[in-house]
């Protein structure tokens, strides 16, 4: 597995391209993401988001039109693509695929499975592909994601929080914004948070 990586946008949101046996799997497309995509994909097969905050999503539409390849996003959080509630003028789109709670999902022979991490968004979800962990807004190095938009909510950060205390492995965490990490040494860190939510 090879991941590239670029920071796009306002926000320095990273967007991920992942590619596995010469699939290219296209993770959080945000703001100005759409030429490093172009330029570094060879046989792109899916868009993964790991929720729907505009700074993730914004060249959704692009690449879909472009690539003609499907779109998965949690269920909880497909109707930002289509309502932009933030008011930044996101092209609208519609998920070809509403991604139930924690589901195990398949694409051309690589399972991929949406970790349901509610609290920044209601469809807050840790993309995990083989031996990486894409955990969005989620967590970052020694963060969470704030709680305090439209749409968070503390209580489920908290849950979301203590499920990951219950994970039992370690692997890579690739997240939207900044350096990476791993689960390991963020279940050591996001402990504390809970007193602060």
């Amino acid at each position: 597995m090879e991941i590239k990586a670029k920071a796009c946008g306002a926000y320095q949101t990273n967007c991920y391209i992942v590619t596995i046996n010469n699939k290219d799997f296209i993770i959080d497309p945000g703001e100005s993401a759409t030429k490093w995509v172009v330029q570094n994909v060879k046989n792109p097969i899916a868009i993964l988001n790991t929720h729907g905050h505009f700074d993730h999503v914004f060249s959704n539409k692009d690449l879909q039109t472009k690539f003609k390849i499907p779109l998965y996003i949690s269920k909880h959080d497909s109707f930002f693509l289509q309502n932009d509630p933030f008011g930044q003028n996101i092209p609208k789109t519609k998920a070809d695929y509403e991604v139930n709670e924690d589901e195990v999902i398949e694409i051309e022979g690589v399972k991929i499975k949406f970790h349901f991490f509610p609290g920044h968004t209601p469809g807050c979800c840790a993309i995990e592909i083989d031996d990486a962990f894409f955990s969005g807004d989620f967590i970052f190095k020694g963060s969470i994601g704030r709680v305090d938009f439209p749409y968070s909510n503390p209580k489920d950060m908290k849950k979301s929080i203590n499920k990951f205390l219950k994970l039992n492995y370690d692997k890579k965490v690739y997240t939207g914004h900044g350096e990476p990490t791993t689960i390991k040494r963020e279940q050591k860190t996001v402990v504390s948070w809970l007193d602060y939510i």
